[in-house]
């Protein structure tokens, strides 16, 4: 794998509290550009508004230095105002968002606040609509996520947050492999080769049998390393066996985990 593509992978994957890569969709260029267009149609809505009550502001009060001050404050208040104040309530979506799929997320996956808001809407006030998109249009071509200037100075960017529901597909220890199971040993195995064997697994019955089993012979080989000892099975059978067996230790590590933390939760700490 080039180094090129390898960064392109980190930017597809954010890491947990406990280290683990979890693999994200980010919203695309064009749809990006679709869900701005619909959030900047509503915030010009805002601001015609404005102007047609300014018509009639000059006619019943006629104060130049008032209808100065309302241009700014309009200004103001339909594009940045509006933008922060909608992306701060609905914790990172708007109506071209909702429209797209779309949810605004710091980088490391957490939930964006008033700050990222702000200077979003800040910066966006001068690569939306001073350079009407350009800027915004060219950073977001450049960047891996899409992301425009002002998610690069808020530290965000947009996550797809409407994706196809998938089918979970239950998968058990093949049988003969019980004995082997008690005494194996599956280390925890790098998140690419774990994320590929599970999509061969889900897959499996769709593919050639002569690529299916040329898909799992090259998976076993590469995961034989963090399998102790390796049954004389077939290789398919030994990785549906090895993940089997990986995530039933991981899951019973998890339930420890938080019954520990509710023993903790549950000390009175003035004792």
């Amino acid at each position: 794998m080039s180094a090129h593509s390898a960064a392109l992978d980190r930017d597809d994957e954010v890491l947990s509290g406990e280290a683990v890569a979890i693999e994200v969709q980010p919203v695309g260029l064009f749809f990006r550009a679709l869900g701005a267009l619909i959030d900047g149609a509503l915030c010009w809505a805002v601001f015609i508004g404005y102007l047609v009550v300014r018509v009639w502001l000059i006619v019943t009060v006629g104060d130049p230095a008032l209808d100065r001050i309302l241009s700014v404050l309009a200004l103001v208040t339909a594009f940045v105002v509006l933008p922060c104040a909608i992306e701060t309530l609905t914790h990172g979506r708007s109506l071209g968002r909702l429209a797209v799929g779309g949810r605004i997320v710091r980088v490391d996956g957490g939930a964006a606040g008033f700050r990222h808001a702000f200077i979003r809407a800040l910066v966006g006030m001068f690569e939306t609509y001073l350079t009407f998109g350009a800027v915004a249009f060219l950073t977001a071509a450049f960047t891996a996520r899409s992301q425009r200037l002002g998610d690069l100075v808020a530290g965000t960017y947009s996550q797809k947050v409407r994706t196809p529901r998938l089918t979970p597909r239950p998968i058990a220890m093949p049988a003969g492999l019980e004995s082997w199971a008690a005494i194996a040993d599956v280390a925890r195995m790098p998140d690419r080769l774990a994320r590929r064997i599970s999509q061969f697994l889900d897959n499996a019955p769709q593919l050639l049998p002569a690529a299916r089993a040329r898909i799992a012979h090259e998976l076993l080989t590469e995961a034989s390393a963090y399998i102790s000892p390796v049954p004389a099975a077939p290789p398919e059978v030994v990785l549906v066996a090895a993940t089997v067996l990986r995530r039933e230790r991981e899951g019973r590590a998890l339930r420890i985990a938080d019954e520990r933390v509710q023993k903790l939760s549950g000390v009175d700490v003035g004792a």
